[in-house]
């Protein structure tokens, strides 16, 4: 019953608004711990920006954005992702119906091309873009191409972001999704912007951003585990990005304070 429920249009929606009230229970009873503590305050000097994260990491984000920040998360067409796309509208985060794909095919049927174009002007619009860095149906935690040429062509920094929670348990797929419990911590952790320069080795740029998401997803799974504690402010400094890329936002030159 609950497959053919999952299968149907009203079935997505109706699972994506319990979704949405079980997110809003969590957050109800977690204490929240935000990495470094002005992570937001440095990220809202940056401009429109990337954020970025892992598949199956990535549910908490409705309750994690701040309520100030525009995010657009691209989100697939999959049935899958018309529940992700009702909880995102109950928090009031607009959706890029898109995903990435390895062959010209799959990125044909998913809408990969016109999903960038629509990212694309979103950012140019002053919107912060969300995704996963990574490709259904894996492999996992490997930063597909689709987040390098976003990032290139609008000249905007990807920001690597984890959300985790004391208690949590992961299912058996692809994606080893984690699935969030009540109490205990919540941590909200943010990395150094990433630029990717238009002349970048493709390979290399995605090499940058799985070690910036890899770095965040440990740090907020030793914060929840009370192994270590926030780091007193954000230590991003200077951020190196190409000439022909920023905007005028960013004219103080830095993303934070070094």
């Amino acid at each position: 019953m609950i497959k053919a429920l999952a299968r149907s249009p009203a079935g997505q929606r109706t699972i994506g608004r319990l979704v949405a009230g079980w997110l809003r229970l969590l957050r109800a009873t977690q204490t929240a711990v935000i990495d470094p503590p002005d992570a937001i305050a440095e990220a809202d000097r940056l401009g429109p920006f990337i954020l970025a994260m892992w598949h199956g990491e990535h549910f908490m984000l409705p309750v994690a954005r701040p309520d100030h920040w525009q995010v657009k998360a691209i989100i697939s067409r999959s049935g899958d992702g018309e529940i992700i796309a009702t909880v995102c509208e109950r928090f009031g985060i607009g959706a890029i119906r898109a995903s990435a794909g390895v062959t010209p095919e799959q990125i044909r049927r998913r809408g990969g091309v016109m999903g960038l174009i629509a990212a694309l002007r979103e950012l140019e619009q002053g919107a912060i873009v969300a995704l996963t860095a990574d490709v259904p149906k894996g492999p996992r935690r490997r930063a597909g191409e689709g987040i390098v040429a976003m990032a290139r062509h609008s000249g905007r920094p990807v920001v690597p972001f984890a959300v985790a929670t004391t208690h949590r348990f992961h299912l058996d797929n692809w994606d080893r999704a984690a699935i969030n419990l009540p109490f205990g911590r919540f941590a909200f952790v943010t990395g150094e912007p990433i630029v990717i320069g238009r002349d970048e080795d493709v390979a290399a740029a995605q090499r940058r951003i799985e070690e910036g998401l890899d770095r965040v997803h440990a740090r907020a799974d030793l914060l929840v585990k009370g192994l270590a504690e926030p780091a007193p402010r954000s230590e991003w400094g200077p951020l190196a990005r190409p000439d022909w890329g920023m905007p005028a936002a960013e004219t103080s030159g830095e993303a934070g304070r070094g």
